[in-house]
């Protein structure tokens, strides 16, 4: 299919996959006048398969450890029922949590699921991840190559201890993509700050949980930031969710914010840096409001490698077939490839 794309800043041409020329006939215009578009969003830190789950928990805690044994003692039957849902639809909510926000690359800090080799309609970033340090003491990373651990998730002396136990293993290093980061002293701030590892920042996920954040001066300029969503069970919601309450904060400028879900995850977790040039995969996003204002119903259309995968329902047409309106938290979306 060949697809134009007339937004308030640009008009985007895609055929096969890519982004092309923007002359020619067309199987599809999409007029978006009060739209801009935009790559699509990178969102570092997810757990796909529990998204259909709502926030679980009696916070605050003093570590991430203490909130997984309380929840599993303390929620579970919520727990049992979840886990009856089929593994692919339960990774789809995931999937369609971050397309819905404009996500076209997420992600699962997992295990690598079968499912994302099979006709998935977002794409998931391959990259090596284990729970943290302590709870996988015999992790050995890649070679060369990226690799992410939760760290120091809590605001006690375990916590702040897991700076120190990464560096004994050889695991605090460039390649290191640490996720929270909550509880380090000042020495483990100074020594994540000097390795050359990047922080991926869950701010709402951490709040609920622990009633903190990563410190300020770890935040500084100086360390590669990402931005993550988390699951639903600890975090805000999706993506932009998550940029807003991160906005809130006043702890970033909204410069690095945007590289936090653009260009400065795609250097880290390996990606082609984001762009709408010729050529490039089409990978975007047509926002009604200013990024860093947007929530999901001001999402109007998302393409992922060049297939159009969340559409507004008002600009559906002919030449588009083979989806369904699909309902989340309030937004109707046509949506394709599930």
């Amino acid at each position: 299919m060949r697809c134009l794309i007339e937004a308030a800043n640009a008009r985007i041409a895609v055929a096969e996959g890519r982004i092309t020329e923007s002359s020619g006939p067309f199987d599809v215009v999409l007029r978006l006048p009060d739209g801009e578009v935009h790559s699509g969003l990178i969102n570092a830190h997810d757990h796909l398969h529990r998204n259909h789950y709502d926030r679980l928990g009696m916070p605050p805690y003093a570590n991430a450890y203490d909130w997984a044994r309380d929840i599993q003692a303390r929620y579970a039957e919520t727990i049992a029922r979840g886990r009856e849902m089929p593994r692919r639809q339960a990774l789809l909510h995931g999937a369609w949590k971050n397309l819905l926000a404009g996500v076209t690359h997420v992600v699962h800090h997992d295990t690598w699921e079968p499912d994302f080799d099979d006709n998935f309609p977002i794409h998931v970033v391959p990259l090596a991840s284990v729970d943290s340090v302590a709870m996988s003491p015999d992790f050995v990373p890649p070679a060369r190559g990226a690799f992410a651990l939760h760290v120091a998730e809590g605001v006690d002396g375990g916590a702040a201890a897991e700076v120190k136990l990464l560096a004994e293993r050889g695991l605090l290093n460039e390649w290191l993509i640490a996720v929270h980061a909550v509880g380090p002293d000042a020495d483990g701030i100074a020594a994540l700050r000097a390795s050359g590892a990047a922080l991926v920042w869950c701010p709402s996920s951490n709040h609920f949980l622990l009633g903190h954040t990563a410190p300020s001066a770890l935040l500084a300029e100086g360390i590669d930031i990402l931005l993550g969503s988390d699951s639903r069970l600890t975090g805000a919601g999706d993506l932009l969710d998550e940029l807003r309450f991160a906005r809130g904060l006043g702890a970033l400028p909204g410069t690095r914010l945007l590289d936090a879900v653009g260009a400065t995850a795609a250097r880290r977790l390996g990606l082609p840096p984001p762009g709408l040039a010729i050529g490039a995969e089409a990978n975007l996003a047509v926002f009604r409001k200013p990024l860093l204002e947007a929530a999901a119903n001001d999402v109007a259309l998302v393409m992922a490698a060049g297939e159009l995968r969340v559409l507004d329902p008002g600009l559906l047409c002919a030449g588009i077939s083979h989806g369904c309106i699909y309902e989340n938290n309030g937004v109707a979306r046509w949506i394709s490839g599930f």
